[in-house]
């Protein structure tokens, strides 16, 4: 541990808006290349670019969610450069004037909270997107996203591991997807990130020379980029190199990175205040008004729910990590689930299957009066827990309700003593000798003998019962 690493993200979050950030131009993903645009996006001479309300109202709210303080005069700034996407030659974006500044997130560091904090969140428009694959000895240019509004949320330099990187992504995520304001789709763009990582002594104080890492688009691929990262300048510094200030990709494939280009300072892309923009003005009512319709977010929902259900944190911070997931759990508690059983069948049994389907709690048609009315089941004696895995199964495959599954499949738990007696019997003559074994002491035999009846009666019989009456037939 002879070096420090030192990282701050830059995440870019597509706002869930349905027209662009300066013009009326749809927003949804996957259309055909071209088919969402107009002068205004495109860049054409002579139009002006109108703000879109609803993306100053998101950037506010997202503001207030991570303790920021929100701006009451703000202006856009031309971002000078150029690429084949970038039709105008130049991105309006935020530069010295930012509408929210100085807030921090807390994530969970060895079972304490560690607060990063947040240099600034401003407004920008996307660029549009190149397309090399497929064109042959040519590459195409789609103008959808130009204009799409997005958020740049900047982290100061807080955070010290790959690990704390991915924390800090999946909490900001979390926060983006409680407000509304984001989807946090990785995959379709939706939610990207850029890392500034550098490495020193650690007893340096001044910082090393970073490098970018740009347009990381998973959790998975941010610790492996940042791993491989620190790997790489520690062994330049150790060879008698020196880091140079870049940009670099990351290629998953081969799981490196790779110099793109040398990394332009602000100046480079000679920022002045976009002149088709008036500055940006925010009373305070409306500050106000947006707080007051902000929703419960992540951390304080977890407390709620460890001090109202009585949860270990630990599940807590499970079930709160996504707020379709938090609202499953709190329907089923309303609707009269234990809060500590119906936690653990959704981290358990439910999380597994739908991760094996790669699905979320939304794609779920396993409801949660369904899981509430199976546990009753088991509450009055109808089914064991053995059975309650197979009928759970049952429900998240075909939708159907637990009573349903139970009479069609002749689920029925058995609580007949004369029925249990009778197998039990069944079974003790037919193992003898491990009979013997149990009354001269080994008495983890109950197990298997337990395992044997509940073989015999299909998984039916009362678990209970089983263990009552072998204990007396296996004790004379």
């Amino acid at each position: 541990m002879k070096y420090e690493v030192v990282i701050g993200l830059e995440v870019h979050a597509q706002m869930l808006t349905d027209t662009k950030i300066f013009c009326g131009c749809s927003t949804k993903f996957g259309s055909e290349p071209n088919t969402q645009t107009c002068p205004v996006c495109i860049g054409m001479p002579g139009v002006l670019p109108v703000l879109n309300k609803k993306a100053l109202q998101f950037a506010i709210k997202t503001g207030l969610a991570t303790d920021c303080r929100i701006s009451s005069f703000s202006r856009f700034a031309r971002k000078n450069y150029f690429y084949p996407d970038l039709p105008k030659g130049y991105q309006i974006s935020q530069y010295e004037l930012p509408v929210c500044e100085h807030g921090c997130i807390g994530i969970i560091v060895d079972g304490n909270v560690k607060k990063i904090g947040i240099t600034r969140i401003h407004m920008e428009e996307d660029a549009g997107k190149n397309i090399h694959e497929g064109a042959g000895t040519y590459s195409f240019v789609d103008l959808n996203r130009a204009g799409v509004p997005l958020m740049e949320i900047v982290s100061e330099p807080d955070i010290r591991s790959p690990q704390e990187a991915v924390e800090y992504m999946k909490k900001l995520r979390a926060i983006l997807r409680y407000l509304g304001v984001c989807d946090g789709n990785m995959e379709q763009g939706s939610l990207r990130c850029d890392a500034n990582i550098s490495v020193r002594l650690i007893n340096q104080t001044e910082f090393g020379t970073r490098t970018e890492l740009k347009n990381i688009n998973s959790f998975r691929f941010v610790e492996k980029a940042l791993e491989y990262e620190i790997k790489r300048q520690i062994k330049v510094i150790e060879s008698g190199g020196r880091i140079v200030q870049e940009t670099r990709l990351w290629d998953p494939n081969r799981g490196i990175t790779e110099s793109m280009r040398g990394k332009e300072e602000a100046h480079d892309y000679r920022y002045f205040p976009e002149p088709d923009l008036v500055p940006i003005v925010v009373e305070k009512e409306w500050i106000d008004e947006i707080k007051a319709s902000l929703p419960e977010l992540p951390d304080i929902k977890r407390d709620r729910f460890v001090t109202e259900y009585g949860l270990p944190e630990t599940d807590a911070d499970l079930l709160v990590s996504e707020k379709p997931l938090a609202d499953w759990y709190e329907e089923a508690v309303k609707l009269g689930g234990q809060p500590k059983s119906v936690a653990n069948w959704i981290m358990g049994d439910l999380m597994r299957l739908l991760n094996a389907d790669n699905k979320i709690i939304e794609d779920c048609s396993l409801k949660p009066n369904q899981l509430v009315d199976m546990l009753r089941l088991m509450d009055n004696g109808t089914i064991s827990g053995k059975i309650a895995k197979s009928v759970f199964e049952e429900m998240y495959t075909t939708g159907k309700d637990p009573e349903g599954i139970v009479k069609e499949k002749g689920l029925v738990q058995i609580s007949d003593s004369g029925e249990i007696e009778k197998a039990v019997d069944d079974v003790i003559s037919k193992y003898l000798k491990e009979a013997e074994r149990y009354r001269a002491g080994e008495e983890k035999l109950m197990g298997f003998f337990v395992g044997q009846v509940m073989k015999v009666t299909k998984g039916k019989a009362n678990p209970q019962m089983v263990n009552e009456l072998l204990k007396q037939k296996l004790s004379s």
